[in-house]
């Protein structure tokens, strides 16, 4: 029996019902708007052997009970809201072809178990939060075809034994924390089609072996720590720049960077071709020079008709013969990078020497500019205000700070320190603003954009992204709508955080700054009078944030005997719910006012 109901644009929980169909062997909910856990009743379904899931808004950790399905052949949970870990029991699932976790929010380590699903073609586990080490166990699936473990937080050595999976055609290791060289194993794997390692921090030589794999056809190796020649039947069999751009130590075609071994050998031919009849030239000079020196000199002792007299150079051959030789260093001041991959000299040039016209935005700590590189990307950088906090610690703090990652808040991706006091903050570009700007737009929008469901997913965002930084433990401290950033997707991104560690020098400092903490309106009273951020604090300022999503009302609009959260109560005493909320918020939403759904 096959259910499939993929695109129908249903909402809600999965019923549970759903158990009592158990001749079921296909079930496709997919691209739908399911939400909730999923009922264990599709756990007792002994003949399911297609779970087909992606594209939902479904939740609670990753199912354990998939592992009592014996028969189940292929897994698919992409784009969700899944959390924990990955179960170790899913090694049970010896029939499993292909199993798809890909956009979710699971954490932990690869399980090794999953080296016993002996049937496996597809593990997709892209765009989590996977840290760790990639199990060796891995190496075991020799039927995997495609392996998708980028954008994750995993580190160490690409295992050695990979090509024991000799069917696999694509290998996606992109986006980590990957170190160590790259195996010259991956030759073996005669059936690879796709390799992408980049983004990583790879090092050593690009093995001269990956050329031979002979059905190879997609390569991206940019973003690294590779050193050396790219191999030159690799060079130019894949001749774009763009696969081995940003390792700052590689050299030799399709880049536009000659190798020192090709200039020594470049430089001795032109020694040779020039040095050589120069050589003979001054030789055969200074041989004439003697000879006609010591023909005058025999003449002139006949002349005399003295011998053995002494005679003394003079004076000016000696000296025009002592020369002196100038020496020197050449350098300069070192250049410190951004992560190895962008220059302090190109951000200058991106942001015309950090000028007004660029500043994205202004706040305590410091301007943001807008970098506009040569090659296309757009960075926004942050300029620090001068400090007290040493070279040294900002770099520890900085390092500390790249490491805090989450789909919620905004990535650094890199940082500057160096003379004098200049202390800069790389992140990934938001192009769509802030949530201050979006809701005064929607407010001024004759047909409501910023509808429910939009609304919604923005504070979901928000409190999952304030979640993690408090389970580090990290506490914000100034959560308010300018703060709150808008990637392509409109997915929300929490910024202005961890900032106060690298702008003053001792915890002392800190605490006892003249910095004001918080913003008016959305800080706690607690704060207020004591001065120093606390999680509770935070969940606050997240209320307020929250009323104002729902009422479009600035918390700054009330008086001071008034403020937001008195309003609220006030209107939900007298049972006015309807006032609370903004304008048109209680109309149906165009998509759903025919009451039904068209597949």
């Amino acid at each position: 029996m096959v259910l499939n109901l993929s695109g129908c644009g249903f909402s809600g929980r999965i019923p549970g019902t759903i158990g009592s169909l158990l001749k079921l062997t296909t079930l496709d909910l997919s691209k739908q708007n399911l939400s909730g856990e999923l009922p264990i009743e599709i756990f007792g379904l002994p003949s399911l052997q297609v779970v087909a899931l992606e594209e939902n808004k479904l939740s609670g950790v990753v199912p354990e009970g998939f592992s009592s399905l014996v028969s189940l052949q292929y897994l698919n949970l992409t784009s969700n809201f899944f959390t924990g870990e990955i179960p170790a029991n899913y090694g049970f699932l010896t029939s499993l072809v292909a199993l798809s976790l890909s956009r979710n929010y699971i954490s932990g380590m690869i399980p090794a178990e999953l080296g016993n699903c002996s049937s496996l073609e597809v593990l997709e586990l892209r765009f989590n939060h996977l840290r760790g080490s990639i199990p060796g166990d891995i190496s075991r699936l020799s039927r995997l075809k495609r392996l998708d473990l980028g954008e994750d937080a995993l580190t160490g050595e690409i295992p050695e034994d990979i090509h024991r999976c000799s069917s696999l055609s694509s290998l996606l290791l992109d986006a980590n924390h990957l170190s160590g060289r790259i195996p010259e194993s991956l030759s073996k794997l005669s059936n690879l089609a796709v390799l992408s390692l980049s983004s990583n921090s790879l090092n050593g030589t690009i093995p001269a072996s990956l050329s031979h794999i002979p059905s190879l056809r997609s390569l991206n190796l940019s973003r690294n720590n590779l050193a050396g020649e790219i191999p030159r039947l690799l060079g130019s069999r894949f001749n774009d720049p763009s696969v081995f751009a940003m390792n700052r130590e590689l050299c030799g075609k399709p880049l536009d960077r000659e190798c020192a071994n090709v200039r020594n050998r470049k430089r001795k031919k032109l020694i040779l071709f020039i040095g050589v009849p120069i050589a003979a030239t001054v030789l055969l000079a200074l041989c004439c020079c003697a000879y006609i020196y010591s023909l005058l000199r025999w003449r002139k002792r006949l002349r005399d008709g003295v011998t053995g007299e002494k005679k003394r150079s003079p004076a000016s051959a000696s000296s025009g013969a002592d020369r002196s030789r100038g020496s020197g260093e050449n350098g300069g001041p070192k250049l410190v990078m951004f992560n190895n991959k962008i220059t302090y000299a190109e951000t200058l040039e991106a942001t015309r020497q950090f000028d007004e016209d660029n500043v994205l935005s202004r706040g305590r700590y410091g301007l943001v500019f807008k970098a506009s590189y040569q090659d296309g990307m757009v960075l926004p950088v942050r300029r620090l205000p001068d400090g007290s906090i040493s070279e040294g610690n900002f770099r520890k703090e900085a390092e500390s700070l790249d490491k805090v990652k989450h789909r919620n808040l905004t990535v650094l991706r890199g940082y500057y320190a160096g003379p004098p006091d200049v202390r800069l903050l790389v992140y990934d570009y938001m192009p769509n603003g802030n949530l201050a700007t979006l809701l005064q737009e929607a407010s001024h929008q004759d047909g409501h954009v910023l509808n429910w469901p939009m609304r919604h997913l923005i504070a979901l965002g928000i409190a999952r992204g304030l979640a993690f930084l408090h389970s580090l433990p990290l506490v914000h401290g100034d959560l308010k709508p300018q703060n709150v950033l808008f990637d392509a997707d409109f997915e929300a991104h929490l910024s202005e955080f961890g900032l106060d560690k690298l702008t003053t020098a001792t915890p002392a400092e800190a605490s006892s700054s003249s910095t004001p903490v918080g913003s008016l309106g959305y800080i706690s009273p607690e704060v207020a009078l004591t001065g120093q951020p606390t999680k509770e604090a935070d969940v606050y300022s997240f209320g307020i944030v929250l009323l104002e999503i729902l009422t479009g009302r600035k918390p700054v609009m009330f008086t001071q005997d008034e403020d937001i959260v008195k309003w609220v109560k006030k209107q939900l005493q007298r049972g006015q719910i309807s006032e609370l909320l903004e304008p048109g918020l209680l109309e149906l939403d165009p998509s759903h006012q025919n009451g039904k759904s068209s597949c």
